[in-house]
């Protein structure tokens, strides 16, 4: 079965930066778009980043500037860079497959807490 692991998340304060990661099988990771998605409590899931397999990224105006999309095709990975983080950028952040907001595959979800 296919999976998504994810990993990175943790505490902050604000200002800070954190990169998470999430690293998928070969076949799916060279095969189809990537993304990130969040949801905070209380709050519905939200799509922050994808990125194409070559390499075109799409970002919310809430994140773009401050959070970056990347892929790393040796290691199967893509990863999220965040950067300026906010305490409104506490939430869990999940990673998917596919570009929209609805992926056919979801990690388990790394948890992000930006507080001081």
């Amino acid at each position: 079965q296919e999976q998504l692991v994810e990993s990175g998340g943790g505490l902050v304060q604000p200002g800070e930066s954190l990169r998470l990661s999430c690293t998928a099988s070969p076949i799916i990771f060279h095969s189809y778009a990537m993304s990130w998605h969040r949801q905070a409590p209380g709050h519905q899931r939200e799509f922050i980043a994808s990125i194409s397999l070559t390499g075109k990224t799409n970002y919310p105006d809430s994140v773009k500037g401050r959070f970056t999309i990347f892929r790393e095709n040796a290691k199967n990975t893509v990863y999220l860079q965040m950067n300026n983080l906010k305490p409104e950028d506490t939430a869990v952040y999940y990673c998917g497959v596919g570009s929209g907001p609805q992926p056919s595959l979801w990690g388990q979800g790394t948890p992000v807490t930006v507080s001081s």
